[in-house]
């Protein structure tokens, strides 16, 4: 037998009701009565707004099967002050993104790279707008006719994108995509239970980090880039100064380290500033100056997508270690991907270009997501610059597939092995030996 909530169960003449029915009431109710109170967020303007709804519930016998009186007025108030079905996903630590294709359509993607559909679903192509609407609100964004495509945040942790008709079917009523920024900082240990990486990988790409070669993890969306970065850089020596710079919202949390109340770490995060009055409008561009006179040990560039990267191979090339991340198909192609890139700033030809970014970012790594949803580093790669300044693309090592295998249920599983393809060159091993590796450490890389 359904549990009923407390005012049903204490006055038998009062019958359960459809939930969406009771909020209907409940909303006219609050909407003429305590607007102001939707769009609060302090926590005792949102404990007002839920007494208020209490009382108004058990004034009127309101009873929802399987809701006790508390639950109901949660349940009420998360569908018209806070996300609705979206509530329970957006702040988990196991979930990666929430793609929203229409409003009866809700996939999860998760930490593990796995992609599953919602069990929920929005009421109705308008409810999925409204909610979508509420979403944006916090970053003072408004979605409407006048602009049915637009971008934001939620807090430091959530980025949105949004679509909705005349762009997309009426019927649809909403698309979205929602990427959460994920809080767990993941160790060595889990890259390699993961199979994302070999201990002797990782060991290779932090220490020529630290010491001074500059890095640039290159792959398509979702295939562990900022993951793998925020490791590396969470590795750093606590002495040594991190400089951060992201577009529009904070994904890296480098953990403040106390020691009997005083911090030991050093790490500056910035961001851009959007407006559209020019002398408003703080970009990547103009944090990468500044960055150069704050005296930093390593700078992070979260993504070079524009004119930035000129800025940031500049400033790889005059002895600051940079870590960065781009969209390309492999090692080899994301120098050709930079030189697009810094030709968006100066018009200068592809092969003096090419020649900047292959010195800039000696070491590149190409991350993927595979079709089984498993994330691997696919390779490394070293360029190698002769005596008579020509090029060599050097892979240092690669992820070979051994099998790919179907099951009775459909589900895809990758198997294959990480392979050392050639060791690190001797120029390298003199600028990290100049940088003030230790020869043990050195002699262990080499080998």
């Amino acid at each position: 037998m359904p549990i009923l909530n407390e005012a049903l169960a204490g006055n038998r003449n009062v019958k359960a009701r459809n939930f969406r029915s009771i909020l209907s009431e409940v909303q006219g109710y609050v909407s003429s009565t305590y607007s102001n109170l939707l769009s609060a967020e302090g926590e005792e303007q949102i404990r007002q707004l839920k007494n208020y709804m209490s009382k108004y519930v058990e004034d009127n016998g309101l009873a929802a099967e399987d809701l006790t009186t508390v639950e109901l007025v949660d349940k009420l108030y998360e569908e018209m002050a806070g996300y609705s079905v979206l509530d329970q996903y957006l702040y988990r630590n196991d979930i990666e993104e929430i793609n929203i294709n229409r409003w009866d359509d809700i996939k999860i993607t998760y930490s593990d790279g796995s992609k599953k559909p919602s069990k929920e679903r929005f009421k109705s192509p308008v409810h999925a707008l409204d909610v979508l609407k509420r979403l944006l609100r916090a970053s003072k964004i408004i979605l409407d006719e006048s602009s049915p495509m637009v971008r934001g945040h939620l807090n430091n942790k959530i980025r949105i994108t949004v679509y909705m008709p005349p762009v997309i079917d009426d019927d649809a009523g909403v698309c979205a995509s929602i990427r959460i920024v994920n809080p767990r900082q993941l160790k060595k240990e889990d890259f390699i239970r993961y199979g994302t990486a070999t201990e002797e990988i990782l060991q290779l790409i932090q220490a020529v980090y630290r010491y001074g070669i500059s890095v640039c993890c290159t792959g398509a969306t979702s295939s562990g880039k900022t993951t793998l970065m925020s490791y590396f850089l969470s590795n750093l020596p606590d002495n040594k100064r991190i400089f951060t710079v992201e577009e529009g919202t904070r994904e890296f949390n480098l953990v403040k380290r106390e020691k009997n109340g005083i911090v030991q770490n050093n790490v500056i995060h910035t961001v851009t500033r959007d407006s559209e009055d020019e002398r408003m409008r703080i970009d990547t561009e103009k944090l990468l100056e500044f960055a150069l006179t704050t005296n930093p040990d390593y700078i992070c560039v979260a993504e070079m997508k524009g004119p930035e990267a000129f800025g940031a191979q500049e400033a790889a090339r005059t002895v600051h270690a940079v870590i960065t991340t781009t969209h390309a198909n492999g090692c080899e192609a994301t120098y050709y991907r930079m030189t697009t890139l810094c030709k968006m700033k100066y018009d200068m030809k592809d092969e003096t270009l090419y020649e900047l970014v292959t010195e800039a970012f000696p070491i590149v790594l190409f991350c993927k997501q595979l079709e089984d949803n498993s994330r691997r580093i696919m390779e490394v790669t070293e360029c190698i610059i002769h005596k008579d300044q020509s090029r060599e693309i050097r892979t240092l090592y690669r992820y070979q597939i051994k099998k790919t295998e179907t099951s009775a249920e459909g589900k895809i599983k990758i198997t294959g092995e990480f392979v050392k393809v050639n060791p690190i060159s001797e120029s390298l091993v003199k600028r990290l030996r100049e940088n003030g590796m230790p020869e043990e450490q050195l002699s262990s890389l080499v080998k």
